[in-house]
Order: structure tokens, then C-alpha cells, then sequence
């Protein structure tokens, strides 16, 4: 199976959400923000196949990447564009269900990565929070 092309959405003002709460997180909880990158890494390795417990269908697109860290459940929003590419879109802590709030946000930058990928588009490689 060939590896998921992981990309992390970058909005208009040039902000790129997931990375700043994945740097925000780094710098409050270094196995939090471990865990989420091991999760990163198996979308990458799984794509379309990766799985609860690690990843759920949501709707209208949107799936979810699944990290937890004793009571706490950190979530990334993502959507597939094409057969190889997932795109990071949005990044919470989940207390209950996940707000619909939420869902349409990542919906919106859905649809605006699908009008212009290379402008919402932002790669960078996670570490892994040990250096």
C-alpha cells in the first residue's frame, strides 16, 4: 500500500492550525504531543485503512485521528483529497461528542483546500517531541 501524503491546512491569513496547536501542546504536555505524532505517522502508513480506535469516520468527509493520554482525548480533524493525501484541518480536546461546531469549521476549509490545494496546503515534518 503505498504512504499517505499527510499535508496540514494552512488558512488564508498564511496560519496553519494544527501546527500551532501541535506546537502549543509540545510545549505543555511532551507525551500528549507524542502521542498525536504517532497517530500522524500511522495516517501516513494507513491511509484510507486506518481505524478505530485510532481514527473515526465523522461525516460529511471528516474523519477523526484519535490520541489519548490518561483522561484526556485529543482529536485531529482531517479529509482525504484524492486517494493518497489526508490534510490535517482542525485539532481539539474532545470532552463528550465532538461539537458540530467544530465539524463545520473543518467542512469550510474542505472546501477551501478542494478550490486551491497548493494555496491551503502546508507541509512540515512532526518529530517526535524527544529532541
Amino acid at each position: 500500500m503505498p504512504r499517505t501524503v499527510v499535508v496540514f491546512f494552512k488558512d488564508e491569513t498564511g496560519r496553519v492550525p494544527v501546527v500551532d496547536w501541535l506546537r502549543a501542546l509540545r510545549r505543555a504536555d511532551r507525551k500528549a504531543y507524542a502521542k498525536c505524532v504517532v497517530r500522524i505517522r500511522r495516517l501516513v502508513e494507513m491511509g484510507h485503512e486506518l481505524r478505530r480506535p485510532e481514527a473515526d469516520f465523522l461525516r460529511d468527509g471528516i474523519y477523526e485521528l484519535r490520541a489519548k493520554k490518561g483522561r484526556v482525548n485529543y482529536r485531529m480533524l482531517y479529509f482525504f483529497h484524492g486517494s493518497q493525501m489526508a490534510i490535517l484541518g482542525h485539532a481539539l480536546l474532545k470532552e463528550g461528542s465532538i461539537p458540530d461546531a467544530e465539524i463545520e469549521r473543518t467542512i469550510k476549509r474542505k472546501e477551501a483546500f478542494v478550490r486551491n490545494p497548493a494555496h491551503h496546503s502546508y507541509e512540515e515534518e512532526v518529530t517526535n517531541g524527544e529532541d
